[in-house]
Order: C-alpha cells, then structure tokens, then sequence
C-alpha cells in the first residue's frame, strides 16, 4: 500500500504545471500581437482566439481586409504585455500548433467575447470548440444591430441588399430562393447570399458532419463561396461542399461571402 501510495505522488508531482490541457487553464505573459485574433506569449508559443475571426492584416499572398488594422490595433492596446487566463476547450492545439484558447484579463474582461461584441470580429465556430458559440452568436447579433466596428462599414451596411438585388434579377426560382432559403429545383445554383438576416437557430446544428461545420456553395456565376457558422448568411445557405476550416475551402478555390 506505502508503495503504491508514494506511486501516485511521484505520478503527481511529475505532471507540468501551468500547461495547456484539454478543458484546463494556464497564465501566461503577451509578449506581441500579431493580428486581431492571434498573439504570443513570452514563451514563444502562439495563440489563436477560439471562436472569433477578425479581417486579415498579415496572412500571404491575401490582401489586407477592411477593418483589419484597426482590429489588430485594438488587440494590441487590449493584450500587449498583459498577464492573462488562457482556458481551453476540448482541443488545446490546432493543426498549426497553435495554443487555441479562450483569453481573460485580469479584471475578469472575456477578450474572446469582447472583440466580437465591439466589432472587431466575426463569429467562426469550429466544432468541437463550442463552449461558448451561443455567447458568442448573441454578442454578434449585438454588434451588427448597434453597427459597431466593421458592422458600420458602408459595405457591410449595403451587402445585404446589394446581394439580394443580385439574387432578384435570377429566374423565378432564383427569387424564390431569395425569400424562402430553398435551392432551385431546376438544378440553378443559389446567389452568395440567399436570404437577409440571421437565423435564431443554432447556426451548426443542421449540417451533416459536426467537424465540417463550414458551408460551400457556387453562385449562379460560378463563383465559389463559403460561409461560416455565425455569416449573415449561413444558416439560410444550402451546401454542396463542406469544410472543417477556412484554409481547406480556400484551398478548393472558394472565397469567404462578403
């Protein structure tokens, strides 16, 4: 029994302390941001903010996307050289080994949440990183309603009904696509935008493949485009693809719906 006791200590003391696990916690330093949603700590590891997705400022060979800079300046003001609480989900890694994580400030500020109710970023669930997709779908609906951020963007104001108008001048099966979200039955292939709004539905609980929750779709132009849990338009898209990231779809030649 001694030995096996003094086993089980030995086990415990040699666990490490203060690092990522499945579901647990760690503090850390921000030593740099990188863009809005990425940053890294003092120990050189990267971390990607679970759930949220801001405009690109640094990716290769993209363009830098409206609202970008001011989305990174924002997490740079809100996390450099900040202590903060990194808590996991079910995966503490991504494909990147990048630490993917939801951050805390030291006074309780919920950075992950914050950045997407001030319009710094978009909603992008993934599954099985899902603890906190309704919060975040809820501060969303917030932001685009109050037009903080990128919501206030002229373009975003006018996106709906430009793509919409697009979608009208289809045949009459395009137009009913329009206003019900159903896909031609003639085999016509849907507009990059097929209904205005969001949906009150849990926006990844109707797709076929829970770890492919991204939505490819081709337009009557022949334009690809997919759409991610959380898009104006994702819960009203019918899919012909399905993508577990936003690198596989672009990988298969589909833009991101504006």
């Amino acid at each position: 029994m001694l030995t096996l006791i003094l086993s089980v200590m030995l086990a415990a003391c040699s666990t490490p302390a203060n690092q990522p696990s499945d579901n647990g916690e760690m503090t850390a330093t921000v030593e740099k941001v990188t863009d809005g949603d990425t940053f890294q700590l003092s120990t050189g590891e990267r971390v990607r903010l679970i759930g949220v997705d801001t405009p690109e400022t640094v990716k290769p060979n993209h363009p830098v996307e409206p609202y970008g800079k001011e989305a990174s300046k924002y997490t740079k003001g809100l996390l450099t050289g900040q202590t903060v609480t990194l808590r996991f989900d079910a995966e503490p890694y991504d494909k990147y080994k990048r630490l993917l994580a939801y951050a805390y400030l030291e006074d309780g500020t919920f950075v992950n949440e914050k950045l997407v109710r001030e319009g710094y970023a978009r909603i992008m669930t993934i599954p099985p990183n899902v603890a906190f997709a309704d919060t975040f779908l809820e501060a969303e609906r917030e932001a685009r309603e109050q037009n903080r951020g990128l919501w206030a963007l002229e373009d975003g104001k006018d996106e709906g009904k430009a793509e919409g108008k697009e979608t009208s001048v289809n045949s009459d099966s395009g137009t009913k696509e329009a206003a019900t979200g159903q896909r031609p039955s003639s085999g016509q292939k849907s507009s990059d935008s097929t209904a205005s709004g969001t949906s009150s539905q849990n926006p990844i609980s109707d797709i076929p493949d829970p770890t492919k929750p991204i939505k490819g779709n081709i337009n009557s132009k022949g334009e690809k485009i997919y759409h991610v849990p959380g898009g104006r338009y994702y819960n009203s898209t019918k899919a012909e693809e399905y993508f577990a990231t936003e690198e596989d779809a672009q990988a298969a030649g589909f833009r991101r719906a504006k």
